[in-house]
């Protein structure tokens, strides 16, 4: 370890003139290869005997739940004879059966990995350990608010300095932005940070931004990786305390054979309630699941994108993604690009492992059911994908486990439907269609159409149990554990908070059933979700926008209350939390949307917030200047203009395929208008942002009168 000397030299000059950016440092990143069956030269990580008894226990776990299970609800099918209609219900109980069965065993082990856990170095209050290598923090971002952004960015950079190794360490913002607006705010934001926080602050922005973050990573890699030992990549919801990138580095350098070590993020800075849900879920039941899944993955786990370290020789060797054949939705750029890096990385034999007791890790979650099913809708796409990964030759079978319970997550939604809807249209023809008592060829006795109702009831309570007993488990923990239990405020909060959820998640479920279901078929049929800016302020939905969005789970709730109400009141009253969802989407959405009390679900980081949160919510609420038009601010400070010019790439020769139509057409108006106001009224944002991309034309639209 300790590559100082490999270090890019700092800009010594910090004007505006000069662009921020340290002398390249070149790394080799080919694109990958799927089908590449050549082995890697690295000897892989062996997996211990131990990890052999611990993953047998989870799927042995798994296949007795779902044997015994499935069994049971066989009883419940056969009284009668079981039908077609009945044989398909009980296919798709045993597939879902084994989704729940698998995840409780996960949380199983979990629950008794944190009843004897002992944090040892890595106690929040534990010897900070030595480290000598170097690293860098890569910051992504795409159209985020830069004042946000910076001031996160500005917490992480203090808290790393009360470490004293913030020498060891180069920050980079990576920036994709398209908006014009935000790209000018953003060097404007990191032009002030920088000159608070010092010279290892360096800014780059791409014009073209393909493959969108593993493309930004990438291209990063190859132009500086060579400098740096490790990189630990945010987003821009990202927070980090210093103690925790240190105790990170000397993981992954305590290592050799780690190529990847991921921490838990915690959810903070939740306000409306939906997101206070998802924080307290988080933050209660997350540990435990997250302990389960490092118990039984070992070095075959997971990465998640973000709030991870990995080393940078070994991503860049084996982690280059592909392009996947045909087209969007499924072939193009890998969306969910994370597990496919963790896997290829672990095909060349490097471990990737999780630390869900680390600490110090944070992010925020979409304020609002819509904003969160927007952004699960492009997961959706991105986990699909993995479909056409799944076969990749040399993958470790852990790595294809991750990729189908990735699509699994999704898949399960409208196999839940199905399962509902074949339930109902089971009911519905033991109502309405005269039953065939003796059916074709020969038969001495009636089949008579039945079910066991008293066992189907013993069937459904265990199964709910399986799906609640995790969260009672967690729940546990806290009560037996002192410090734990006086985080969140005492057993009494704690408790209540975990009945209010169980409520309002049983409410919101199945609309997000809907909203994944409808994901699944507009991605089967060709639709691409796009990229869009993820919502980080309030979750306020307009009253429109509201009916559009929460129409179809409504139609869908009235369509299975009528169903079962003509079968019989009891089948409308077994259905009705999920009917109850379905039909009160448009209020539950709503409400769920509005800030909630802040006495209802507390988490530990609410009432007594790390520095590093605190310090950045300090920054966040202090006052800045309110966003302006890209050119008008560039045309009135000409620091900044002259700043945005340094960060330029050098001009490109001009050739036929590469001609910007925006560039074009802007030109064309900045020639006909007679004045600033004039051409930058009809330039349209697109156009705004070639013009910026280009020194020339943005000279000749500032200079108008």
């Amino acid at each position: 370890m300790g590559t100082l000397s490999r270090a890019p030299r700092p800009v010594v000059r910090d004007t505006a003139t000069q662009r921020l950016l340290p002398s390249e440092s070149t790394l080799p990143m080919a694109p990958g290869d799927l089908r590449d069956r050549s082995l890697s030269e690295r000897v892989p990580v062996p997996v211990a005997t131990t990890m052999v008894w611990r993953r047998g226990f989870i799927f042995l776990s798994t296949a007795a739940l779902t044997g015994a299970g499935g069994y049971e609800m066989y009883r419940v099918l056969q009284v009668g004879g079981v039908t077609v209609l009945e044989a398909m219900v009980l296919a798709l109980f045993l597939i879902l059966l084994a989704w729940v069965a698998f995840s409780f065993a996960s949380a199983l082990a979990g629950f008794f990995v944190l009843l004897a856990h002992r944090p040892g170095a890595f106690a929040q209050d534990a010897e900070l350990p030595a480290i000598a290598s170097r690293t860098a923090m890569l910051l992504p971002t795409y159209n985020e608010d830069p004042h946000r952004l910076t001031a996160r960015l500005r917490a992480i950079i203090e808290s790393l300095e009360t470490t004293s190794h913030e020498k060891l360490f180069d920050w980079y913002v990576l920036s994709d932005s398209t908006d014009p607006d935000i790209w000018v705010a953003e060097e404007k934001a990191l032009l002030a940070l920088r000159q608070v926080v010092g010279t290892r602050l360096y800014y780059r922005h791409r014009a073209d931004n393909t493959a969108r973050k593993a493309g930004n990573i990438s291209e990063w890699i190859k132009r500086f990786g060579g400098a740096y030992d490790f990189m630990i990549v945010l987003d821009a919801d990202s927070l980090m305390s210093g103690q925790t990138i240190v105790r990170l580095v000397h993981a992954i350098e305590s290592n050799p054979s780690a190529g990847l070590v991921q921490t838990l993020p915690m959810i903070v800075n939740a306000r409306s309630l939906f997101s206070r849900v998802q924080q307290f879920a988080g933050r209660l039941y997350g540990p435990m699941i997250a302990a389960g899944v490092a118990w039984w993955h070992g070095s075959e786990g997971n990465y998640w994108g973000h709030n991870a370290i990995i080393r940078v020789k070994a991503f860049a060797e084996a982690a280059a993604l592909p392009e996947l054949r045909g087209r969007k939705p499924f072939g193009g750029h890998i969306l969910s690009h994370d597990f496919v890096e963790a896997a290829l990385m672990r095909r060349a034999g490097w471990g990737i492992y999780m630390l869900p007791t680390l600490g110090g890790s944070y992010e925020e979650v979409p304020p609002s059911l819509l904003d969160f099913a927007a952004r699960d809708r492009r997961w959706c796409q991105g986990n699909l994908q993995h479909l056409a990964v799944v076969p990749a030759p040399g993958l470790h079978w852990v790595s294809r486990l991750h990729f189908m319970v990735g699509i699994g997550a999704y898949l399960t939604a409208p196999l839940w439907l199905l399962f509902l809807l074949l339930g109902m249209l089971i009911s519905l023809q033991a109502r309405f269609v005269r039953p065939e008592y003796f059916p074709k060829g020969f038969s001495l006795f009636p089949t008579w159409p039945a079910q066991d109702s008293v066992l189907a009831i013993w069937v459904f309570v265990a199964t709910m149990g399986l799906l609640l007993l995790p969260k009672l488990l967690s729940l546990i923990l806290l009560w037996i554990q002192g410090p734990v239990r006086r985080q969140f405020g005492g057993a009494l909060p704690a408790s209540a908070g975990v009945l209010v959820e169980i409520v309002v998640s049983a409410l919101m479920a199945p609309v997000m059933m809907i909203f994944q279901s409808i994901a699944v078929v507009e991605i089967l049929a060709g639709r691409d979700a796009g990229w869009q800016t993820q919502r980080r302020d309030d979750g306020t939905v307009e009253r429109r926008e509201l009916y559009r969005k929460y129409g179809v789970p409504t139609l869908c709730g009235v369509a299975m209350a009528a169903s079962a109400y003509a079968v019989s009141l009891p089948l409308l009253l077994w259905m009705s939390p999920v009917i109850a969802g379905l039909l009160f989407a448009v209020p539950i959405g709503a409400l769920s949307a509005k800030p909630a009390s802040a006495k209802l679900f507390v988490t530990p980081e609410e009432r007594e917030a790390p520095p590093v949160l605190r310090r950045a919510n300090e920054l966040s609420a202090s006052a800045h200047e309110e966003g302006r038009p890209a050119l008008v601010q560039l045309r009135e400070d000409p620091q900044l203009l002259a700043f945005h010019l340094a960060q330029l790439p050098p001009p490109r020769a001009a050739r036929p395929e590469t001609v910007d139509t925006n560039l074009a057409v802007g030109r064309a108006k900045v020639d006909a208008s007679e004045t600033f106001e004039e051409a930058a009224g009809h330039l349209s944002s697109r156009e705004v942002f070639s013009i910026l991309n280009d020194g020339s034309a943005l000279s000749t639209v500032l200079q108008r009168r």
